[in-house]
């Protein structure tokens, strides 16, 4: 996979070279280019915006060294063979980066990250290369930072662990929260490891049986019991054909009801039925 990245905070991009992503850039499994926006600034100030039409606070990042930028970054990726571009624009007023789309984008062979700064990237900079490639404008949250490339970060660690052969054991991820399947819309359990005792607390019996069934039945109960206590929206919106029986008896004894078309909905607690 090829990634782009176009900033004017390149050094903030540092930790690419560190963890999964920098061992997977080592191995040749992420070709990583950082581009310097104001390399592309065509006066003695390097200015990448300007005010904003129609007043108001802030400024907005300018059009001419976003294309220039874009282009030349698009031109460097085809001569180097990489092709099916997809850009990648992080802003709060995206869709929401969900583990499913972190799988989508692991599919793609080449990203091009647009972090912007200030009030954002002129409108018509996303219009127009979005006739050229698909364009995902994404949010990882519902709060606003003071640039996008922490968001980069975050995307590109969901993103590059999905990729064959970064982590060193291909099935790592087949249980994290999200991941579609079994764990769609669940968020992990409690995990342990030695000693089997510390300060006093020991660990589930249950995960020293040996039985490999009773313990898969217990990491999705305790799945079922985080979701329920931390995001009770996720279970809210489940498949129900996704349960089995012993999936709505934990959902029953966690204070959850059935209604007509299968989807559960949380019982109002201390209230008599």
């Amino acid at each position: 996979m090829r990634l782009d990245v176009v900033t004017i905070f390149p050094e903030y991009l540092e930790p690419l070279n560190v963890s999964l992503v920098g061992k997977a850039r080592a191995r040749g499994q992420l070709d990583v280019h950082v581009h310097d926006l104001r390399e592309w600034t065509y006066d003695r100030h390097n200015t990448v915006d300007d005010t904003p039409y129609g007043g108001g606070p802030g400024m907005v990042m300018k059009t001419e060294p976003w294309g220039a930028c874009l282009d030349d970054a698009l031109a460097d990726g085809y001569e180097a063979g990489a092709h099916g571009p997809v850009m990648v624009v992080p802003t709060p007023s995206g869709r929401p980066f969900t583990q499913e789309l972190a799988v989508e984008l692991s599919t793609k062979p080449w990203l091009i990250f647009t972090p912007a700064r200030y009030e954002g990237i002129d409108r018509r900079v996303m219009d127009e290369y979005a006739t050229r490639m698909p364009v995902y404008e994404v949010s990882i949250g519902d709060y606003v930072l003071a640039g996008g490339e922490a968001a980069v970060l975050v995307i590109t660690e969901a993103v590059a662990r999905l990729l064959p052969g970064v982590l060193g054991n291909a099935e790592s991820h087949r249980d994290d929260s999200f991941a579609p399947g079994a764990m769609a819309n669940l968020l992990e359990g409690p995990v342990y490891t030695k000693p089997p005792e510390w300060r006093g607390r020991g660990i589930p019996d249950v995960l020293l049986s040996g039985h490999h069934g009773k313990i898969a039945r217990w990491r999705r109960d305790e799945a079922f019991r985080r979701t329920a206590e931390h995001r009770p929206d996720l279970i809210e919106r489940c498949d129900p054909a996704a349960f089995d029986k012993k999936d709505r008896e934990t959902l029953s004894i966690l204070g959850w009801a059935p209604e007509p078309d299968g989807r559960f909905w949380r019982r109002p607690q201390n209230v008599e039925e």
